[in-house]
């Protein structure tokens, strides 16, 4: 590359970045950005299941300097779409005097969001969301949606079969036949997958793919046979071809770990920051080449 190549390069790329933001970056915007993802208050914790009690949540935001920059998701069963009415309204008012902004995962002991209750449709973190007006810190995850979080790509699939459903319905109880993924949400993910090339950083859901079952917490007495696991098993299909890093997962009211999967209940998990491997490509790409023009122009010394 001559000087008078690297002088014509450098302007079309300063012209592309003041014309189309996002198209380049110079060195500062490049280290503004990772200050940006990697400031401590961009932190994302992990919890399980809440059912509509947060005593714990309010007592672990207490005892940490969060900011509305903090995200904490909940992996479903969350309980502030439980009885559809005035009653939500309780969980969510204490939620939303919390610090920090919440990610909340399909469960199956609770409603999904809807128009009719009052949700719209919104954007958080890359991807889809369902948001009341009223409280915007609490947002509430779309099935088969990618989200971005300290540069991982996730993927949300929520939903399980309840096995006390029949319990439920007899005692007058609230009980949702869309409780687990529909064939439509299925179709979605598995077409989002395979956009990526079955590969994606982490997996956020509500039950398990099959194999990882923690049998050891089943309940006692109850009958196996009875309870449906297409959701289990079409998610063992799905782990089996996927190429991922992270698997988190809530439902089975129970804490640990087994290869790259973990359950969560009671416990908390932050999400490490990390660049996407495509954000890590560019990025790279990008600073390469403009250390090749500055080196060019002279512009480039050791100590640089």
């Amino acid at each position: 590359m001559t000087r008078e190549q690297a002088e014509k390069e450098l302007l079309q790329m300063l012209k592309a970045g003041e014309q189309e933001e996002g198209r380049y970056y110079t060195m500062e915007e490049v280290q503004t950005h990772l200050e940006e993802w990697f400031k401590p208050e961009h932190v994302v914790y992990l919890t399980g299941d809440t059912h509509g009690r947060f005593d714990r949540i309010e007592a672990f935001c207490r005892g940490r300097s969060m900011v509305r920059e903090n995200t904490f998701i909940i992996l479903g069963d969350v309980g502030l779409n439980y009885f559809g009415d005035v009653r939500d309204r309780t969980g969510k008012e204490r939620l939303s005097q919390l610090p920090c902004t919440f990610f909340c995962i399909h469960g199956n002991h609770e409603q999904r969001p809807s128009p009719l209750m009052g949700y719209r449709r919104s954007e958080c973190h890359g991807g889809a969301v369902w948001v009341e007006p009223q409280f915007p810190n609490i947002v509430f995850a779309i099935d088969g949606e990618v989200y971005d979080f300290c540069g991982h790509s996730c993927l949300v699939i929520g939903g399980a079969y309840s096995v006390d459903k029949w319990y439920r319905l007899e005692q007058g109880f609230h009980w949702w036949p869309d409780e687990q993924p529909s064939e439509e949400i299925r179709e979605k993910v598995e077409a989002v997958l395979e956009q990526r090339n079955w590969q994606i950083d982490a997996v956020l859901s509500h039950t398990c793919p099959l194999k990882y079952e923690p049998r050891e917490v089943f309940l006692k007495g109850l009958d196996q046979s009875t309870v449906d696991k297409s959701t289990e098993e079409w998610l063992g299909e799905i782990e089996s071809r996927l190429r991922y890093k992270r698997w988190y997962c809530g439902h089975y009211h129970t804490e640990k770990r087994v290869d790259r999967l973990q359950f969560m209940f009671e416990d908390y998990a932050i999400l490490p920051h990390e660049l996407s491997i495509e954000k890590k490509r560019e990025t790279a790409a990008k600073l390469r080449r403009q250390a090749e023009v500055l080196e060019t122009l002279g512009l480039l010394n050791e100590e640089t």
